[in-house]
């Protein structure tokens, strides 16, 4: 029985670890492309964003990629990396990933976020790349 639950924690870990590693990519290369299929198409994704971004609503998945187009366009990321807590303990269908933002704007002053990603499973994913979906992303200014 104790291996089945380390299999099914490495599971869940490896699972985790692929998202989390896009979230970052999509960050650090400022491309909105790779977040679109870690957004859940089944519920409004809530985004909530401090100054100088100062945005807060739900919205599709359609419209949180051309929201985050719009964020990259404008904000370069000058880096963008988990911290040490950054993963909530798993709950059986969510967790919470936190990280450090820090971008530029065109006049190159530099903003820094603390930035969640509320992160659930996905019911009746067929494939482990659809296992996690973002449903929710928060930010405060630091």
């Amino acid at each position: 029985m104790s291996q089945l639950g380390l299999v099914l924690l490495s599971l869940f870990l490896s699972l985790s670890s692929s998202l989390t590693e896009n979230i970052e990519k999509a960050f650090l290369q400022n491309n909105p492309r790779l977040f679109y299929p870690l957004f859940s198409a089944e519920q409004p994704i809530n985004i909530s964003l401090p100054e100088p971004i100062s945005f807060s609503d739900q919205l599709t998945r359609e419209q949180s990629f051309f929201l985050f187009q719009n964020i990259f366009s404008t904000y370069t990321t000058f880096e963008f990396f988990p911290e040490s807590n950054g993963q909530s303990s798993p709950d059986k269908d969510h967790f919470i990933f936190k990280a450090r933002w820090s971008f530029l704007n065109k006049n190159k002053s530099q903003f820094v976020f603390l930035i969640f990603f509320y992160i659930r499973r996905s019911p009746g994913a067929s494939r482990a790349g659809d296992f996690w979906k973002i449903t929710e992303i928060k930010a405060e200014k630091l």
